[in-house]
């Protein structure tokens, strides 16, 4: 697709011009001249004076594996020179059909070391919609591990032979090590070249594809890099899966940047999480709030490991509670840096900053009704807009906006979607939220939930975010979400799905008793159900929309107003 036409398909004229607004905030501009590298092939090649130091360790039960950049590096340039084979040259897309395992960063960094784009495929979804999603990649190459046969077989099938873009599927193989300067002798990719196609994981409708160029890629990184001071003695790891932004930037493109290592889990286990932080001597990790309520619930958790190299946990992508946070740094003695972002805007956004004072840090996690989702990273600016696009002041909800050099091209042809999510000329990410200043002055940014899944009760916004946190300091309480549903008196009612703990002995009233004692009746929950487990993301996030359903029989029925 020639660049005129990639443009008419991101949008108007118009439309073009607030994405350019977006994506070129004179506030950050600064941050791409202090990049150390334009393009991955620069990566890469820096990164051969590392030698023989450790870049990745895989870990998969009790298989591990050590790879140094020397042996990652051989391996990268053996799959470009494949992919070349191929026909794969700079403008290219290929997909991929990983988990967690070597191959994907190997792959990854042999694409974006030619200019190719990679469309990470999530291997635990329905056959039916990655077939979709392969075709709106328009992709020549499919790759995938030898486990995965059957189901690019299937995939073959469902997206039928020929068509607009068709595509091979090939088993991705262990190529011996090549010479990386040789691989490197092509034509150089540019910093705007396509990098990554990132799919929404939108429960309804055609999933969109996020385009994140090289730059995208390399400037979150390197912010991230920055943030938290890695060098090239620091150990990260990975146990988010390698699909999406989380945990291919955070714990996978910015420790490579940094020329440290990453311990690459092959998936998250709850008995396996301190020992594996022990063993491998790590610093620091990536999670999910999910991840975190797992942890809590683990009787053994941390007792008797060394953990004195560890720092603190990442956590971001997901509604962190008041209450799960500061359970958990009380109990582990670990801070918990949280923070905010999208694939729309690379990875992340904003995070809380390492450096404060302990009282500091616990009062932005607990003090203000939702935990503190940090300050922005210098690549892009963040504020509080109206529907409108107004500004609006400390302390008053609005919609969450990011502007910078990390926000994505656009929504590949979804022209209706970027005038939308462009409409002010700032990225609009669909989250309500609010700031507040610190002494300094720095915005410490809270988000108070998605923008459609608030509660709208009698036309006053709910935040379903604020009834969680009452849900989930509710004794005997696993996890609780607060979930609108459809009533002819309200137009909403506020239901309450509730996971219990293990033994706990529950009932509606003891539930509801306890959310009339800290929430005036409109936020109260009318009705509870009890759930053995709670829909989930594959990056996981909680799926309100799931739930709703639970709740349809009482749609018809008004409730009324209890004395306390």
């Amino acid at each position: 697709m020639s660049a005129p036409e990639a443009g008419t398909a991101l949008g108007s004229a118009a439309t073009l011009q607030r994405i350019a607004e977006a994506r070129s905030s004179a506030a950050t501009a600064g941050t791409l001249a202090a990049l150390p590298f334009h393009n991955f092939a620069e990566v890469l090649r820096a990164q051969t004076a590392r030698g023989a130091a450790d870049c990745l360790i895989w870990a998969d039960g009790e298989t591990r594996r050590v790879f140094s950049y020397r042996a990652l590096l051989g391996r990268v340039a053996a799959r470009m020179a494949r992919l070349r084979q191929l026909g794969v040259e700079r403008g290219s897309r290929i997909a991929t059909l990983f988990h967690n395992h070597p191959e994907a960063p190997i792959t990854c960094l042999a694409a974006w070391g030619i200019g190719a784009a990679v469309a990470p495929l999530n291997a635990a979804e329905e056959p039916e919609r990655l077939a979709q999603v392969l075709r709106a990649s328009r992709v020549g190459i499919l790759l995938f591990l030898p486990e995965y046969r059957a189901l690019a077989g299937k995939l073959r099938e469902l997206s039928g032979e020929g068509g607009e873009a068709p595509w091979r599927a090939l088993e991705a193989g262990e190529d011996p090590p090549a010479e990386l300067e040789s691989a490197l002798a092509g034509p150089a990719p540019q910093a705007d070249d396509l990098a990554l196609l990132v799919f929404t994981s939108g429960t309804t409708g055609a999933p969109k594809a996020v385009l994140l160029e090289q730059r995208n890629l390399l400037v979150d990184a390197d912010a991230l890099r920055r943030w938290h001071g890695l060098g090239e003695d620091s150990r990260l790891m990975c146990v988010l899966p390698v699909h999406h932004v989380n945990g291919l930037v955070v714990t996978l493109i910015t420790p490579f940047l940094a020329g440290c290592s990453t311990v690459l889990c092959r998936r998250f286990q709850t008995r396996d999480f301190w020992r594996r932080i022990a063993d491998e001597g790590v610093h620091i990790v990536s999670v999910v709030p999910t991840l975190l309520a797992f942890l809590m619930e683990d009787a053994e958790g941390a007792a008797g490991l060394e953990l004195r190299r560890f720092r603190y946990l990442i956590c971001g992508a997901g509604p962190l509670t008041v209450e799960l946070a500061q359970r958990f740094e009380e109990r582990f003695g670990f801070r918990i840096l949280h923070g905010y972002g999208l694939s729309e805007t690379t990875c992340y956004s904003c995070m809380m900053p390492r450096g404060l004072e302990a009282a500091e840090h616990a009062d932005w996690m607990r003090a203000h009704g939702f935990p503190a989702i940090g300050t922005p990273l210098p690549v892009n600016e963040m504020a509080i807009h109206s529907a409108e696009g107004r500004a609006l002041p400390e302390g008053e909800r609005g919609e969450i906006v990011i502007r910078g050099v990390n926000v994505m091209r656009g929504y590949a042809e979804r022209p209706d979607a970027n005038a939308e999510s462009f409409a002010h000329g700032w990225f609009r990410s669909g989250d309500e939220g609010f700031f507040r200043r610190d002494s300094q002055g720095r915005p410490f940014f809270f988000i108070t939930g998605r923008i459609k899944e608030l509660i709208i009760r009698g036309g006053v916004n709910l935040s379903p975010f604020e009834i969680d946190e009452v849900l989930n300091n509710i004794p005997g309480v696993a996890r609780g979400l607060a979930v609108g549903f459809e009533n002819r008196w309200y137009g909403e009612e506020v239901g309450a799905c509730v996971l219990p703990e293990p033994g706990a002995t529950l009932d509606e009233s003891a539930v509801l008793e306890a959310c009339r004692a800290a929430l005036p009746f409109a936020k109260t929950p009318k009705v509870v159900r009890f759930v053995s487990e709670l829909p989930v993301t594959a990056t996981g996030k909680y799926q309100r929309g799931k739930l709703r359903s639970l709740f349809a029989s009482f749609s018809g029925q008004q409730f009324s107003r209890r004395e306390r």
